[in-house]
């Protein structure tokens, strides 16, 4: 079978993983998604692997750190004081929250997700790295169907 074409709509589920085997995404097979090839719908590896699948196949798809969230950049790690979040806030260790950041460039600052990762007396660390940033992922993929 030839591979799959730009803009074919497949029916699939996947389970997304972490090297420690950590869940961080699941599209069951009860409940799979619709996405159309070539519409940035799914990371670019496991499309790709997908193309080549046939209905009812499964695979296994490894995808590098630069291939997924990038990276884990130093230069993301901030550190805030801690008066900024008392009003709104008591911050703790692992705490996933939005804040206004400098972002790609953009001229006003934008909410951004960050995560809290210490609190140092009058200053909290957060993180505005992408949570799976620096992970390698793991995607177990079915094709359940082509439309």
């Amino acid at each position: 079978m030839p591979p799959l074409q730009d803009n074919t709509v497949v029916i699939l589920s996947y389970i997304g993983k972490l090297d420690n085997g950590e869940i961080f995404q699941k599209i069951d097979v009860e409940a799979p998604i619709k996405a159309t090839l070539g519409s940035s719908e799914l990371p670019p590896m496991v499309e790709e692997a997908v193309r080549n699948m046939t209905p009812g196949e499964s695979t296994s798809v490894r995808v590098p750190p630069e291939e997924g969230f990038g990276p884990r950049q130093k230069i993301l790690l901030q550190e805030i004081e801690n008066k900024e979040f008392i009003e709104r806030v008591k911050p703790k260790p692992g705490m996933i929250i939005t804040l206004n950041a400098q972002k790609d460039g953009a001229e006003e600052p934008v909410p951004v997700p960050a995560t809290i990762m210490e609190i140092n007396g009058d200053t909290v660390l957060v993180d505005y790295n992408h949570p799976l940033a620096g992970h390698h992922l793991t995607y177990d993929v079915t094709l359940i169907a082509v439309e």
